[in-house]
């Protein structure tokens, strides 16, 4: 048989997908809300208890015995995969999964995968926390919880892949959406890296803690490469309409990502100093980029959040700036890690931290039913109290360690005590929105 035979081949026109019906839509929002909540609930809860109030207990060990060697590694590592995975971690994934409801190409929504994946993220932070703090079976629970955590990141990662969004008619990617799935391929990068130095460790190790170089160098990793771009991404995203900031540079945006990548990779090759450079680069750039300090194109939607929105993202990126400042003065100065810590501290939680708890206030309970914050006054206490800890921290912690004040470590503590309070409040603000019922609700 010849293509005469056949006859002319004709392509058929793309079936059109119909629309949903408004059934189906409610139906779609709801299950995808209720997986949102349980992904912020449970975050919450590793911020509040393995995370912050475990770093609270190890910095007064710290201050205590006036040096940071007294305190188990494990602890500390214990405490910051609390925070970036079991608490941040879980809200990107909850973000995530709710996301796929306003993707064109989703006709429906992955229920089993997004609850399977919850369980096994949840259950896998829990284990990595009681491995490291109790070292109880540590070299079952910790490769275990590795691997649980990367099964629920695969399911999250064949969701998004299945459900693509749809392409504009120009055919370019808007850059906020570049960089969220760069951080997302980062994110599978960092937990792959995780499940193979867990097991090498069960195999090989002595205590349940990684190496000091490697766990400093993961932990680069996990907040520029996934942490800090998910946060460019979003910005880039929902800044010029909440805030009214002016729309993102796209050029200049990837020009930071390409600079953190630059240093992450410098960081893994030990050139430290080169590193602290990219990094600054990429802050620059990144505030150049989002117009952070520049005055806005139109007026904040404030509704139903503080009035002090816009100034809090502005400072976030204050903290961003300072911490690649100390990471330089780190490099060069540093001899007893309170200049590092002092700039890891700016970074995760002056500019992670802060951004979380002011875009969260914001959107967060939107995705989690369609709520309306529970407390504006104290979405701005948690956002003051938070920012003084952490300028009490970061000015304190360097002071201290490096032996330029001994009275400095008198009140470290405090600072621990000051960013406690901020996170209780923060969890307690979003607890009460969660419990109260949705904003059509409360109207009828």
């Amino acid at each position: 048989m010849n293509e005469a035979d056949i006859g002319p081949q004709r392509t058929l026109p793309a079936k059109k997908m119909e629309p949903l019906s408004n059934e189906a839509r409610i139906t779609l929002e709801r299950q995808s809300q209720y997986v949102a909540t349980a992904f912020v609930a449970s975050g919450l809860l590793f911020m509040l208890l393995p995370g912050t109030f475990l770093g609270v207990w190890n910095l007064i060990g710290i201050s205590e015995s006036h040096t940071l060697t007294s305190l188990s590694p494990a602890w500390l590592q214990a405490h910051g995969q609390a925070q970036i995975f079991g608490w941040i971690g879980s809200f990107i994934l909850g973000i995530g999964f709710y996301s796929l409801t306003k993707m064109e190409s989703t006709r429906n929504f992955p229920t089993r995968s997004a609850w399977a994946a919850w369980l096994l993220w949840t259950l896998g932070a829990t284990l990595r926390w009681l491995g490291g703090v109790t070292a109880w079976q540590w070299r079952i629970l910790l490769p275990l919880s590795a691997c649980l955590a990367l099964a629920a990141f695969l399911l999250f990662f064949r969701a998004v892949r299945r459900h693509r969004p749809a392409q504009p008619s120009s055919g370019a990617m808007p850059v906020w959406m570049i960089l969220v799935l760069a951080s997302t391929v980062m994110f599978l990068l960092t937990l792959v890296l995780n499940c193979a130095a867990m097991l090498q460790l069960a195999l090989r190790g002595s205590a349940p803690a990684l190496p000091h170089v490697f766990d400093q160098q993961m932990v680069v990793l996990a907040v520029w490469g996934i942490l800090v771009p998910t946060i460019w991404g979003f910005n880039a995203r929902w800044l010029p309409v909440f805030a009214g900031f002016r729309a993102p540079s796209g050029p200049r945006l990837l020009a930071a990502y390409g600079c953190s990548v630059v240093g992450i990779a410098l960081v893994f090759a030990q050139w430290l100093p080169v590193a602290a450079v990219a990094f600054f680069l990429a802050a620059v750039l990144s505030i150049e980029a989002l117009h952070v300090w520049e005055r806005a194109a139109q007026p904040a939607k404030l509704l139903n959040v503080h009035r002090s929105f816009p100034a809090f993202v502005r400072i976030a990126y204050v903290w961003l700036l300072v911490s690649c400042l100390l990471t330089a003065l780190a490099v060069l100065f540093d001899q007893e890690g309170g200049i590092w810590g002092a700039s890891r501290h700016a970074l995760t939680v002056g500019f992670v931290a802060c951004m979380v708890f002011a875009i969260g206030q914001r959107v967060l309970p939107a995705f989690c039913g369609m709520r309306i914050l529970w407390s504006t006054r104290l979405m701005f206490a948690s956002l003051a109290l938070l920012n003084l800890g952490c300028l009490l921290r970061v000015t304190l912690e360097p002071l201290a360690y490096e032996g330029y004040w001994h009275f400095a470590w008198k009140l470290l503590p405090g600072s621990a005590i000051v960013e406690l309070t901020a996170v209780a409040l923060f969890a307690l603000n979003l607890l009460a929105t969660l419990a109260q019922p949705p904003a059509h609700l409360r109207s009828a």
